[in-house]
């Protein structure tokens, strides 16, 4: 297979089972992209997909809730290079989204890369020959006959595993004694029928706030059991019209152009969600809050405003985006529920009061496993050291994409990597870009002859980590008045990223290789693509805008003014002519 094509050009095939230049964990939005970079930057073939679900999605396969959709506009949501005019809505849903990165996964030939049912249970870095063991455990019954569990080594490993993928049960005196049914908001089963149902949904965040307005009309009952309220601003969602789909299809520029208006926006809500005193976190607390009132106009009589004004800066937890959630509050048949829960009895919830709600479903919205990146997946890097050593103090990386002690490993939407303003994919493909030009320096090297462990300096990683730390420790996601997923219970902000995207892409435009050191011992910049070069330039997708819509317009109207005047010329010209 592959005729004379050099080795890394040629995709694995059956002989090469266990042996890859690159392996991928996981098949979202991350893997995905590095899959597609690997093959248009590094003309790389070389790879595996280990994807432990049945299909490609990472969380938009998961969640499958009612009202799953993105707090992204959907114009945003997808790749730079891969831009979608069809969207049928300003905001997508969950649907939407698994086509469109089926249709991806489909242009760019992705499905013969990636192995289904295919779980990570271990990665150990072998020092002896500079490579990743990789354990897997095949979970497809059919696929299991052939194997159930085997190891692949390789020169690259990538985590594409994200943030929101192991579901967080709540720790709740009781659950397990509950007779009825309980549904994790990411395992939701549909054959269960909601209709007639007395309901209680533990969690009162963004998953909750789209699940509550769909399930509530099936509902005979439905009970929200809130820990602390939420910032909630109006969502403004709709359809997007076939003449404007056609638009978007048919000129790109105009696409472009609003794809652009929508980031700048986005970039200027960093300020609204990371600092409680700028003048957009004050619009943001007015706008709230006249939503809310004009929503529940006798909400001071009932008390709901007081039940669901935070007393929190925006951003210290994450903004919810909905049209419809205050409006479902003032159903009857809605019950927000403020009360500590004391245990979970076998026909409902008991709270601290005394008050017993029966329920015959409970839907837990209380998230995913967030600071413990990689979870359950057991890492160990050079010299033998655990990740879980590694990792003792709290997550963190350099850049949020590499890891000292891990030679040769990348992650993507790794530590301080998450936003709470802007689309998550801007940081994706600046992380595949710099993640794609590391594993062309490894596999450059072995190419020579000379296998390479390359991993980030532990002294520019703690100073790059102390500075960020530093800055977050004084923006809203720092606020004690609240607590929320992007801490670990140490108080250490682990999630978020300090800046904006644009930041972030600049960060990311360039390898400094004097950052990296080499298994052997030495600077990274010593055996890189054997040049010894300390740079590589690599860019970053520009998507802002770069002119504003005042100075485009004012150029419209010149280039107009000036076509007119050079008409308005020709024509006194010949009329000049003829007269002489």
């Amino acid at each position: 297979m592959g005729g004379t094509q050099p080795w890394p050009q040629v995709p694995v095939g059956n002989k090469d089972h266990t042996d890859a230049a690159v392996v991928i964990i996981g098949a979202g939005i991350s893997g995905m992209c590095m899959a597609i970079d690997l093959i248009k930057r590094n003309s790389l073939q070389n790879f595996i997909i280990l994807e432990k679900s049945s299909s490609i999605g990472g969380t938009w396969h998961d969640n499958k809730y009612p009202g799953c959709c993105c707090d992204v506009w959907s114009m945003l949501y997808s790749y730079s290079f891969e831009q979608n005019p069809d969207w049928t809505r300003e905001y997508p849903g969950q649907e939407e989204i698994l086509d469109y990165l089926r249709g991806v996964a489909q242009k760019y030939g992705l499905y013969k890369y990636i192995r289904f049912n295919t779980s990570v249970e271990a990665a150990t870095w072998d020092d002896s020959q500079n490579r990743w063991k990789v354990d897997v455990k095949v979970t497809g019954e059919k696929d299991a006959e052939f194997n159930p569990a085997y190891s692949i080594d390789c020169d690259f490993l990538i985590s594409a595993v994200g943030q929101l993928n192991q579901p967080r049960y709540p720790d709740i005196e009781g659950l397990q004694d509950f007779k009825g049914k309980i549904m994790h908001s990411a395992r939701w089963d549909w054959s269960y029928s909601l209709e007639g149902k007395n309901v209680g949904i533990i969690g009162n965040g963004a998953t909750a706030a789209q699940i509550i307005p769909e399930i509530l009309p099936s509902t005979s009952s439905l009970t929200i059991y809130q820990r602390s309220p939420n910032w909630v601003i109006p969502r403004l969602d709709g359809p997007v019209s076939a003449l404007r789909r056609a638009v978007y299809k048919y000129l790109p520029p105009v696409r472009w152009r609003i794809r652009a208006n929508m980031m700048d926006f986005r970039e200027s809500f960093h300020d609204a969600v990371t600092d409680g005193d700028s003048v957009f976190a004050d619009l943001i607390r007015t706008s709230c809050l006249d939503a809310m009132k004009a929503t529940i106009p006798d909400g001071d009589k009932n008390g709901l405003w007081e039940k669901l004004t935070p007393d929190y800066n925006p951003g210290c937890k994450r903004v919810i985006i909905s049209d419809d959630y205050y409006p479902a509050l003032t159903s009857p048949k809605s019950t927000l529920e403020t009360h500590k829960i004391s245990h979970i009895a076998e026909t409902g919830i008991e709270l601290q009061n005394g008050t017993h709600h029966a329920h015959d479903l409970l839907i837990l919205a209380t998230g995913f496993r967030t600071v413990e990146f990689l979870h359950p997946i057991a890492i160990t890097g050079t010299s033998g050291r655990s990740l879980s050593d590694i990792w003792e103090k709290g997550a963190s990386a350099l850049y949020g994409t590499t890891i000292p002690s891990l030679p040769n490993f990348g992650l993507f939407y790794g530590p301080n990597t998450n936003l709470g303003h802007n689309s998550i994919i801007l940081m994706i493909e600046a992380q595949s870009r710099y993640l794609s030009t590391l594993i062309s320096a490894v596999l450059d090297a072995r190419n020579r002859g000379n296998r390479i462990g390359l991993m980030p300096r532990r002294d520019v990683t703690d100073a790059f980590n102390e500075q960020m730390q530093e800055q977050l420790g004084r923006s809203s996601f720092a606020d004690p008045k609240c607590g929320s997923w992007y801490k670990n219970k140490e108080g250490r902000i682990t999630n978020n990223w300090s800046g904006t995207v644009v930041e972030y892409q600049q960060l990311l435009g360039r390898v400094e290789w004097g950052d990296f050191e080499v298994t052997a011992g030495g600077e990274g910049g010593v055996v890189v693509f054997g040049s010894g070069k300390q740079k590589t330039e690599i860019g970053r997708v520009r998507e802002e805008t770069v002119v504003s819509n005042t100075v485009m317009g004012l150029g419209v109207v010149g280039a107009v003014a000036a076509g007119a005047a050079w008409v308005y010329r020709q024509r006194v010209g010949r009329r000049v002519s003829i007269r002489g």
